[in-house]
């Protein structure tokens, strides 16, 4: 039983201290692949933001206007799900019209599958097209807490909780505590028909195909960085309709300033079957 649950704990520890700031620290010295970037990319800005808002623009408006088409109402171009068992509503639209959108907007897709790398789980891939250097390849979704805010429940035995420069944390996690928390602050926000955020990424089938970024598994010396991430604010000029594809909410409905998003930007030029690894020190503001 003992030897059981010892094998239990080292796989699970296996995948998550790559998550664990301490052991993170304790080991970039023997990764020098892996520090030589943070020290190359943590004063570079790679992409503006107004190139970042136009990326998301062109997607979230190419799949508003295909929910629009459908539906005839601007009342139902957002997710919906089902009161009681909080799975989302097929019928209400195409599997693939994410995927369609995302490769005729941005030139690729990504998508989740097991990793490549020996107990890492899922990872995020390059399944079609060609990603160019700079392009916004995902986005970091989840509930948005200030600095000040706890997260105590939320974060026990959660390896996706992700910390800004500044002390913002953003939940990816799309199970337990989180999950709920995300879905009751979603439900909270709107304004008129529209919702404020997408909580379709907490299934296997996201209407916004870039809300994956929380499964890029951390990179190694064999394995180098190809994408980054990159901390954005969304600008109070987005257009309302357009931000129930953001799956990003504050966990204060009286949060002051922009809501925080974070990016994920190729670092190089990425094909189609590359596996999508990042640094978890690799932050630019």
């Amino acid at each position: 039983m003992f030897r059981i649950a010892l094998k239990r704990f080292l796989n699970k520890w296996k995948s998550y201290k790559y998550r664990f700031v301490p052991w993170i620290a304790l080991n970039l010295s023997k990764n020098e692949k892996t520090l030589r970037q943070v020290t190359e990319r943590s004063t570079d800005k790679l992409t503006p933001d107004e190139e970042v808002s136009r990326a998301l623009l062109q997607l979230f408006g190419v799949l508003f206007q295909t929910h629009w088409t459908k539906h005839q109402d601007p009342r139902r171009a957002h997710i919906h799900f089902e009161r009681s068992t909080g799975q989302d509503d097929h019928s209400q639209r195409g599997p693939a019209c994410g995927h369609e959108a995302m490769f005729q907007t941005l030139g690729f897709c990504i998508d989740r599958k097991p990793s490549s790398l020996p107990f890492a789980g899922t990872g995020v891939f390059v399944t079609k097209g060609f990603v160019p250097k700079g392009a916004i390849v995902a986005l970091y979704p989840g509930t948005v807490y200030q600095a000040y805010e706890p997260i105590f429940f939320q974060s026990i035995r959660n390896p996706f909780v992700f910390r800004c420069i500044d002390g913002i944390l953003i939940d990816g996690n799309d199970k337990g505590i989180s999950r709920m928390v995300f879905r009751s602050c979603s439900g909270r926000d709107r304004v008129g028909f529209f919702m404020m955020s997408d909580i379709s990424w907490l299934t296997s089938d996201p209407l916004n195909p870039l809300a994956v970024g929380q499964y890029v598994n951390n990179c190694s010396n064999q394995r180098p960085a190809n994408v980054c991430y990159q901390e954005y604010d969304v600008p109070d000029a987005f257009p309302t309709e357009l931000r129930q594809f953001l799956p990003n909410v504050n966990f204060s409905q009286d949060a002051r300033g922009p809501l925080r998003c974070v990016v994920l930007v190729s670092l190089r030029d990425i094909t189609a079957g590359e596996e999508l690894f990042s640094n978890y020190y690799t932050i630019v503001r």
